[in-house]
């Protein structure tokens, strides 16, 4: 049996062609690929990528300025976060988000709008495996090429289960019974009608939006086209700490707003929502709302 795409580059020694990070003695990271005859020059010195070609991972290099580097393959999260960008990523505190809570299993069939650079992609298709089905959708050619080589690049070639088209996906969706559906972009309720005919009984809809007008439209849409369950909304933040003998205190610094998430279920066919039993207070919404769609905005 063959190993996952991507998996022979996960383990094992360092080989010709692997991505490798080096941490220096303050905590700072310096990734490159490993090319036979090759030396890596830093400020305080340089060293032969033969050094670590065959060495096991973890392994600790000295410059000729007798700097030590620690040695390892970079995570994924690390790899994002450093790869070349057409457009912002999905940061790894969402990108795991989506993981967990749009349900992404091995060999789910998952659809994807606003490929950006390919960091979302990348989770995916780890997620999904070779026996899945990733079919992303990128409005922009310049920005579908940068996620094309950094999804490439991560995995060792293409992916099996990957399709990229370049174009609106409320003008070229054709996949059926779809399991999940992903929306990166800036008008996600204009898919809405597109992805509800594609989703599977009981299949996800996540939407990833930046703003609060974008969230509000967002799920007053989904609440007038009947075919979804009520969506639940939310935001994560990081805040690491540091741990040194007694002063252990959060860090100065965190990853705050990044962007929101949403999720919605699509219903039976036939079937309406069930009445939500909590409702705002009568002027939640101001005297002259008319629903999201009204006026070309927010119902203003």
């Amino acid at each position: 049996m063959s190993e996952p795409t991507g998996a022979a580059r996960r383990r094992g020694p360092f080989k010709v062609g692997d991505q490798v990070q080096l941490t220096d003695p303050k905590g700072r990271h310096y990734t490159f690929t490993l090319e036979a005859g090759k030396n890596f020059h830093t400020h305080k010195g340089s060293f032969p990528h033969d050094e670590l070609i065959g060495a096991p991972e973890g392994s600790v290099v000295r410059t000729t300025g007798n700097v030590a580097y620690l040695a390892l393959r970079p995570l994924l999260p690390d790899y994002v976060l450093s790869m070349p960008r057409g457009a912002a990523v999905v940061y790894p505190k969402d990108a795991g988000q989506i993981l967990a809570f749009a349900d992404i299993f091995p060999g789910a069939r998952v659809v994807e709008a606003g490929v950006g650079s390919g960091s979302l992609s990348s989770f995916l298709l780890r997620a999904i495996g070779d026996q899945g089905m990733l079919h992303s959708y990128e409005r922009r050619e310049d920005f579908a090429d940068i996620a094309r080589q950094n999804v490439e690049r991560y995995f060792g070639g293409p992916h099996p289960a990957w399709q990229l088209t370049v174009g609106d996906l409320q003008d070229n969706l054709s996949d059926s019974d779809v399991d999940r559906v992903i929306l990166d972009m800036l008008a996600p309720w204009e898919c809405l009608e597109a992805v509800s005919k594609a989703l599977v009984p009981g299949g996800i809809l996540c939407c990833y939006v930046a703003t609060t007008t974008q969230l509000a439209r967002t799920v007053e849409s989904i609440r007038e086209i009947g075919c979804f369950n009520e969506p639940t909304a939310w935001e994560t933040m990081i805040r690491n700490w540091h741990i040194e003998g007694l002063a252990v205190r959060p860090d100065h610094r965190m990853i705050g707003h990044t962007g929101f998430l949403l999720t919605a279920r699509r219903l039976a066919d036939g079937v309406e929502p069930p009445m939500r039993r909590r409702r705002p207070a009568k002027g939640a919404y101001g005297e002259d709302y008319a629903g999201p769609n009204a006026d070309g905005g927010m119902g203003r």
